[in-house]
């Protein structure tokens, strides 16, 4: 059978980062505002008097010091408190299928390999700007790609979820190589006036090449085993879509943003994902010792922690489980892949890890790879 391995990949990162200070002076002047014009009903107890936000507190609580967008200004306007992406024509590439030409060139000059020898583009992604035409299509065209394309939204696991994809059609032989392309916006479906989230997301865009390892050109990564679990929960949940317009009341609904509830996502996901993870090893015949490098979700520093130490059954070394959440904060599904990206390169042949990913589904992925 076909062994498929990773043979490129590539990070965008938009030009423009939010501090944790210039964000919390943005949203405490936003809620001095609101409290001014709801004065009244604060005083007669028909509304909860909004309060300031705290760098210090965003860090101890994620680990998160800054994250990129796509537009800073929007954001920092506390008459706005959200991005201003311009309508572009029809005719003009997408914000996403822009970025994702950026990440994925990268990730072809890594493998040696011209846009018209991938076969299959899958753009997966928490968010996609449109229902039809495909995102990946797009970006199948501006890349000059065969084949077919589409896309995928699994939500943060979608970057595991389509290099499973991906992998299983490359041993079948239905494709000979891929690209799997996680263009995130993040930035526009964070609910940036709420304070118990608005310094999670920041936008960014990974993309890697599959292909089969005997075709590889240089060095790679093996694709031993991949595994992907799902279980519905609606403790991480987004309402908007299609159907938004058919919707009585639609002024500025809360659930049409990101929505979590945070200490329940960190009491079932945790032992989901940890479970899943040891799980996957034992049936690899893998053992948790083998594991060189475990490249996670960034979502939260102490998730990641938890996590660290439950499959490795200690405390992880440092540069065993790299975090770039600290820099970019929560990248939903490509995360891992720019832990993978900026965390692999420094390690030898032989050496075996785990990129995993997981969030709102529930759903966890899990990727083994050994450097080759």
């Amino acid at each position: 059978m076909t062994m498929p391995a990773i043979t490129g990949h590539g990070v965008f990162t938009p030009e423009l980062s939010i501090s944790n200070d210039e964000l919390v002076a943005a949203f405490n002047a936003y809620a001095d505002r609101w409290n001014a014009e709801n004065a009244d009903a604060i005083a007669a107890g028909k509304a909860k008097a909004m309060t300031h936000s705290n760098a210090d507190f965003i860090f101890s609580a994620s680990g998160i010091e800054s994250r990129y967008v796509l537009d800073k200004d929007g954001v920092l306007d506390p008459a706005r408190m959200f991005p201003h992406l311009p309508a572009r024509p029809d005719e003009a590439p997408g914000h996403m299928a822009e970025m994702a030409v950026d990440a994925c060139t990268k990730a072809l000059d890594m493998a040696g390999r011209a846009g018209d020898e991938i076969d299959l583009v899958i753009c997966a992604a928490s968010n996609h700007e449109r229902a039809y035409p495909a995102v990946a299509i797009e970006i199948q065209q501006l890349l000059g790609a065969g084949g077919f394309a589409f896309d995928m939204n699994v939500a943060c696991s979608s970057a595991t979820f389509g290099i499973q994809a991906a992998a299983d059609m490359i041993r079948a032989g239905s494709v000979k190589r891929a690209l799997v392309v996680c263009p995130e916006i993040c930035s526009a479906h964070l609910e940036w006036r709420d304070r118990d989230c608005h310094f999670i997301f920041g936008d960014v865009c990974t993309a890697v090449v599959v292909e089969a390892a005997s075709e590889a050109k240089g060095d790679h990564w093996l694709i031993h085993s991949t595994r992907c679990a799902t279980q519905f929960s609606n403790n991480i949940r987004n309402n908007d879509g299609f159907l938004r317009r058919t919707h009585d009341q639609m002024e500025d609904r809360r659930d049409m943003q990101f929505m979590q509830n945070g200490r329940k996502v960190f009491k079932e996901v945790l032992p989901m994902v940890s479970a899943h993870i040891l799980d996957h090893l034992d049936a690899t015949g893998w053992q948790a010792d083998d594991l060189n490098r475990l490249w996670l979700h960034q979502a939260n520093k102490t998730m990641n922690d938890f996590i660290g130490k439950k499959v490795l059954g200690r405390v992880p070394e440092e540069g065993e489980q790299p975090n770039i959440l600290q820099d970019y904060a929560n990248t939903s599904s490509a995360g891992s892949i720019i832990a993978f990206s900026k965390h692999s390169g420094d390690m030898a042949k032989g050496a075996k890890g785990v990129i995993c990913s997981f969030g709102a589904g529930y759903s966890v992925g899990s990727v083994l790879v050994e450097r080759a």
